[in-house]
């Protein structure tokens, strides 16, 4: 009787592909671990906030810190975020126009409210402060660059989802008024008043805002504030877009 050859099977390349994703989600994962305070973790912590196995953890940490995205330290093999990460903020930062533009409002807005401002951008259901400016005052809130916060909570936020087309009329108002104040919305004792910033083509770039503790910042303050904010981020408007809008405040003609 002949016997039918064994022929071996061919992996296919979706596995091989998968296994890729995987790789890049969990290197992800360990750079996403490091907040915003930590200088230096150890491999155990490393392992315990990314939710893997200790040996898979240094596998990745190691090939991460030959791309100079981890660095590990000499004396306890604790491990922190490597210079290349720093080169990627700097140019996700510079894409901003920051130095020319973005922290001189901020500064300006500062100087004239006497309170902190503060400049967010969307990134997906999140909002990032990309640049802060603290005000002179002693008691003040404190929001450090790079901070990640809600966009459902807190002016910067809900000026973010109205101008990029949520639905609902709180949503409708903030689009027609140009600005939006909250009250304790994220934290108690906060307060501020932020409005939309757009690039060419009404493209929505980010919020400002002006912020700071509620007791200072009745709504009758926010609302003077108000004007100002709006004026200031229609004038960034027109500097980031190349003076290709006018610069003027957002009303309900605008559309997503």
């Amino acid at each position: 009787m002949k016997k039918t050859p064994v022929v071996a099977a061919v992996p296919a390349a979706e596995p091989r592909e998968a296994d890729g994703v995987i790789a890049v989600a969990r290197a992800m994962r360990l750079l996403e671990a490091f907040q915003v305070d930590d200088a230096f973790l150890s491999l155990a912590e490393l392992s315990r906030r990314a939710g893997m196995h200790k040996t898979t953890t240094l596998r990745i940490a190691r090939t991460l810190a030959q791309a100079r995205y981890l660095v590990q330290r000499e004396e306890d093999g604790a491990w922190r975020l490597g210079p290349a990460t720093g080169w990627l903020g700097a140019r996700y930062q510079a894409s901003f126009d920051l130095d020319n533009e973005i922290e001189p409002t901020l500064r300006a807005l500062t100087r004239e409210t006497g309170e902190s401002s503060s400049f967010f951008v969307r990134e997906g259901d999140i909002r990032t402060c990309l640049v802060r400016v603290e005000g002179p005052k002693a008691i003040r809130h404190h929001i450090r660059m790079g901070e990640v916060l809600p966009l459902e909570k807190g002016s910067p936020g809900r000026v973010l989802l109205a101008f990029s087309g949520e639905p609902g009329a709180l949503y409708e108002r903030i689009r027609r008024d140009g600005f939006y104040i909250s009250i304790g919305e994220r934290e108690a004792e906060i307060a501020s008043v932020s409005a939309p910033v757009f690039g060419s083509n009404w493209r929505l770039l980010g919020a400002l805002s002006v912020s700071g503790p509620a007791g200072r910042l009745p709504r009758a303050k926010l609302q003077g504030f108000a004007k100002l904010v709006s004026q200031k981020a229609s004038q960034l408007s027109y500097a980031l877009s190349g003076g290709a809008q006018r610069a003027a405040p957002v009303r309900t003609q605008w559309h997503p």
